[in-house]
């Protein structure tokens, strides 16, 4: 478990509501120590049982009766942990929820230390707070040597995929956002399975919010995963990549067009043209016997190493955009200036 002191008083927050939301399934043995962990500063619970074929449901609404702030949601069929997830978003947000903390139902995560989530978000420092289990070499060890690699090749990928280039440990549940922000996404379009914690950063970045991450201590022990390392190396690239494809569309060529994007388009021309080229060389060198003459070992070179110099030029001017402000304070503008724009535009 998180081995930080938690941070028992509740933030300051004003009005703000603070709700969690746990998606449930095969929780029957986890579910109740979850709840009972879950401080008096969260002012509701939202447990959404997934059509668990245990008695998931049955055991939450035993604590519901000695907590009223626990609320039961039950899915009639099996949709996976994102549409969980979703369902519990939509009931706290229709209830005025301010902050929309998820945990998982596994008992490898803290309840405890759900306010402190919440703060950053409610101080204006983000939009996004999420868990960071690889902050310290003790919690690393403590891992299974196939999630420490797994989630070293997901990182680096999702990097790649959302242009969130400081964050690591992607797949990490215990996450927070802001309603306001959850509002802007297109949850419809978010992925309903265990690609759903990247898929939602993506939408993250293509409305520029900030992320913030936190220290966390997870526990292994005696706690079994549904999510399959195989199913991510089979599934999770291919997805990856197609997030990638549009991010770089939507960011450098539908929203803004700029010498990043002629950096890109060069850079992919040259290097493809270079690598081609020499392979083609190549072969028919092999095949006839007679070596490359050095006007065409240059011919393929130079285009390739200036291909790879625009796009390292790409990729640090991604790089540098990295959000460093959190928008929910202007989403919240924009939405109180609305009405004067529309009676101004109708005028």
């Amino acid at each position: 478990m998180n081995r930080m002191t938690p941070n028992r008083l509740r933030p300051s927050s004003g009005d703000a509501r603070i709700a969690v939301v746990i998606p449930c399934y095969r929780a029957a043995a986890t579910i109740s120590g979850v709840l009972s962990g879950i401080g008096p500063e969260i002012d509701a619970i939202y447990c959404v049982d997934d059509a668990s074929p245990d008695e998931t449901g049955v055991v939450i609404a035993r604590m519901a009766e000695r907590d009223r702030r626990i609320r039961l949601i039950s899915r009639a069929a099996n949709g996976g942990v994102g549409a969980a997830t979703i369902d519990g978003y939509r009931a706290a947000m229709a209830e005025g929820a301010t902050v929309l903390i998820k945990i998982d139902s596994d008992g490898q995560m803290d309840p405890a230390f759900a306010a402190d989530f919440a703060a950053p978000i409610l101080a204006g420092q983000a939009d996004y707070v999420k868990g960071n289990r690889f902050f310290s070499a003790e919690t690393i060890g403590a891992m299974p040597m196939a999630r420490i690699i797994g989630n070293a090749g997901l990182s680096f990928l999702t990097k790649l995929s959302t242009g969130y280039w400081d964050l690591f440990d992607p797949t990490n549940g215990y996450t927070a956002i802001h309603a306001k922000v959850a509002t802007a996404l297109p949850l419809e379009r978010l992925h309903r399975r265990f690609f759903f914690e990247s898929d939602l950063l993506f939408r993250l970045s293509t409305i520029h919010a900030r992320i913030l991450e936190l220290p966390i201590v997870s526990t292994y022990e005696g706690a079994g995963s549904h999510l399959s390392e195989l199913r991510c190396l089979a599934t999770f690239p291919g997805l990856h990549l197609r997030n990638l494809c549009k991010r770089i569309l939507y960011n450098y060529f539908l929203r803004n067009f700029s010498l990043a994007s002629v950096n890109l388009v060069l850079g992919l021309l040259l290097a493809a043209f270079g690598f081609v080229f020499g392979v083609d060389r190549w072969i028919a060198a092999v095949a006839s016997g007679v070596p490359a003459t050095t006007g065409t070992v240059m011919l393929s070179a130079l285009p390739f190493l200036l291909g790879v110099q625009f796009l390292l030029s790409f990729l640090a001017h991604d790089m540098s955009l990295v959000p460093r402000a959190a928008i929910h304070p202007q989403i919240a503008r924009v939405r109180a200036l609305s009405p004067r724009i529309v009676r101004v535009a109708g005028e």
